[in-house]
């Protein structure tokens, strides 16, 4: 096979006024139109050729009806999962799905009754920490250790935590702090699990975008009986840039969680799948790899660029570098004490009158996330 030609990651392509959230809902999310947005994280990079030209070509048959999911969707995830994580999973354990969110919100309702407690580790992806409270159910809280090598378990917490949950939400690896977890790691947790029979829900939409020597490695992989206490959902939409067209999986090898997904999905009307979704997700799965291969160099040298500009200034910011993802999460307390800033949404404010930036309030990923700011890297250098 001939080298993939180079990727522009440099060419800088306006999104206003095509109904993108990150530029068209800047003022209402932010007050103003003018801030730099480095906040919602996808990328301002387009999308792999393979997909655009899939893309099209779908779009040239002028029907766009109700559609079915192939035996190509299939078989692009299993392969992709081989190849690139080392994972070999059936086909009939894929469940497909619109996306990631609305299957969590999906398995909470029925994993769960109401008051049953929900395990999460904060800080944490905001609809991972809403989640417990919007269905009624009871928070539980175990809040990572941050240090300067970056962000730790504090697993006697978690040991006391997991005894009083039913599900527990794994971000893996983990938004905003751009954990990688070792197999120790992941063995541990899945072992306090299984002793309480607490079924674990992983988001692994970050599982391709993890920066060398780290490897990510996928819980449900460790073990059989882990696998059956499982719940994987992954997604092509961080990876390639396609979020806006919903179209997203699980993995489920024990059959009666896989049919209880399969009655949520059935009875929700949420079974029908994305036209352009099925097939952006067949091509970039399929031809996709090479592209990749090249963002997470160009990735790898923003997030070293940026992680570098906050370690030589003295800004009262400050940045452990992340194993994976695009997303730097920036530890802004001594910022807030030098300039006075009284809470959080001061903070905020410095950052969007002062700084001219939109970014994610650390806050908003649970309180251990106060005094903290998400910045997005996916961009154009």
């Amino acid at each position: 096979m001939p080298p993939h030609p180079p990727v522009d990651f440099t060419q800088i392509i306006p999104r206003e006024h095509t109904g993108c959230v990150k530029y068209d809902a800047r003022r209402e999310r932010f007050g103003r139109a003018d801030v730099h947005p480095l906040w919602v994280a996808d990328m301002d990079f387009a999308a792999p050729d393979c997909v655009q030209r899939a893309l099209a070509e779908r779009v040239a048959h002028p029907i766009y009806g109700y559609a079915i999911f192939p035996d190509a969707f299939f078989t692009a995830i299993q392969r992709w999962l081989s190849i690139r994580h080392g994972w070999v999973v059936a086909r009939a354990a894929i469940v497909p799905l619109p996306g990631i969110v609305p299957a969590l919100n999906l398995l909470v309702q029925a994993l769960s009754q109401m008051g049953d407690g929900i395990l999460v580790q904060t800080p944490v992806y905001p609809p991972i920490h809403q989640l417990p409270l919007n269905h009624g159910r009871m928070l539980l809280e175990n809040a990572l250790i941050s240090t300067p090598q970056g962000y730790e378990i504090d697993w006697s917490d978690f040991t006391t935590k997991v005894a009083q949950a039913r599900l527990f939400i794994l971000c893996s690896p983990h938004n905003p702090v751009g954990r990688v977890w070792r197999r120790d790691e992941l063995e541990r947790m899945a072992t306090l699990c299984l002793a309480h029979q607490v079924i674990i829900l992983v988001d692994e939409v970050h599982a391709d975008l993890v920066y060398a020597p780290h490897q990510h490695l996928s819980v449900a992989s460790l073990s059989n009986e882990i696998s059956a206490q499982c719940i994987t959902l992954n997604a092509p939409s961080k990876t390639f840039n396609i979020a806006g067209l919903n179209t997203a999986y699980a993995i489920i090898d024990n059959p009666n969680l896989r049919a209880t997904l399969h009655t949520a999905v059935q009875h929700t009307g949420l079974g029908s799948g994305n036209v352009f979704g099925i097939t952006a997700l067949i091509a970039a799965y399929q031809q996709g790899a090479p592209w990749l291969n090249q963002l997470l160099h160009q990735l790898q040298q923003n997030r070293d660029f940026v992680v570098g500009y906050f370690t030589e200034n003295d800004l009262g910011i400050t940045v452990v570098r992340p194993e994976a993802t695009f997303l730097l999460w920036l530890d802004c307390r001594q910022l807030m004490q030098r300039l006075h800033l009284s809470d959080d949404a001061a903070l905020a404010r410095f950052f969007i009158e002062r700084a001219g930036l939109g970014l994610n309030p650390g806050i908003s990923f649970g309180a251990p996330g106060s005094g903290f700011m998400r910045l997005n890297t996916g961009c154009p250098p």
